[in-house]
């Protein structure tokens, strides 16, 4: 009897040794096939489905290079992460309020044990990996929770940015319907950026502001000038912002 409950007591701590996400033994190299989890930040995504990768790089500083990524309201992106301090270091996804009460229990429960799909636990001078679907529109985090780590400022945002609605066959009132209209801050023809005091931009769902943005065609800016009133047209194409048309306003 003593020697069935030994092997099950080994049994029993084989199996939650290899469940460990934070901690020494890291996340597990492999996840059981389940159902994905819809989360407020998005979904696990699937590699044949991977729009781009971004590369991210942990430091001993507390710092992820870059802090900050955008990307499109639906687009799976394939993190791939280098550790390239000396120390242990992980990346989590989630909303700003998620992260800290998730830091909270660490910093309760050091040796807490778990694994999900949208953290990667990564140890020194090796690579990690996240694939993750943004079908939620928004601001989030991405932070290393490990003791000490998120407290001292390793954290980076993410922007997802809101998806247009698909827009009927060109004609001149869908033209018109997408047109915003704002006054001409600042024209850089070489760098084909041009700045825009503008009202609301509906379908992007973006608030009155000024912004830079980039002309899709540079002989676009030879048609307008600083100061001028003019209505003009937005797509989003890979996280940047582009003017696709414009002309002076009525």
């Amino acid at each position: 009897m003593t020697r069935i409950r030994i092997c099950f007591a080994a049994a029993l701590l084989a199996a939650s040794a290899g469940a460990l996400a934070h901690g020494p033994q890291g996340h597990m190299p492999e996840r059981a096939a389940a159902p994905a989890q819809q989360k407020p930040w998005g979904i696990a995504g699937q590699t044949d489905s991977v729009a781009r990768t971004v590369e991210i790089r942990m430091t001993d500083d507390m710092r992820f290079t870059p802090a900050s990524v955008a990307v499109k309201y639906g687009e799976t992106v394939h993190f791939l992460l280098y550790n390239d301090g000396k120390i242990t270091h992980e990346m989590v996804l989630g909303t700003p309020q998620e992260l800290r009460a998730h830091a909270a229990l660490m910093k309760k429960f050091p040796g807490m044990a778990h694994d999900e799909p949208y953290m990667a636990h990564v140890e020194p001078g090796q690579r990690g990996e996240i694939v993750w679907t943004f079908n939620r529109a928004g601001e989030f985090d991405f932070a290393c929770l490990l003791p000490g780590h998120f407290e001292a400022g390793m954290v980076g945002r993410i922007q997802v940015l809101a998806a247009a609605p698909a827009q009927p066959a060109s004609t001149d009132s869908a033209a018109v319907a997408d047109m915003t209209e704002g006054e001409i801050r600042r024209i850089d023809k070489v760098g084909g950026k041009i700045t825009i005091r503008h009202g609301e931009i509906k379908h992007l769902d973006m608030p009155p502001m000024t912004m830079v943005f980039t002309a899709k065609d540079k002989t676009l800016l030879d048609r307008v000038q600083v100061g001028q009133r003019v209505r003009f047209q937005v797509e989003q194409e890979a996280g940047v912002l582009l003017v696709t048309a414009i002309e002076p306003a009525n």
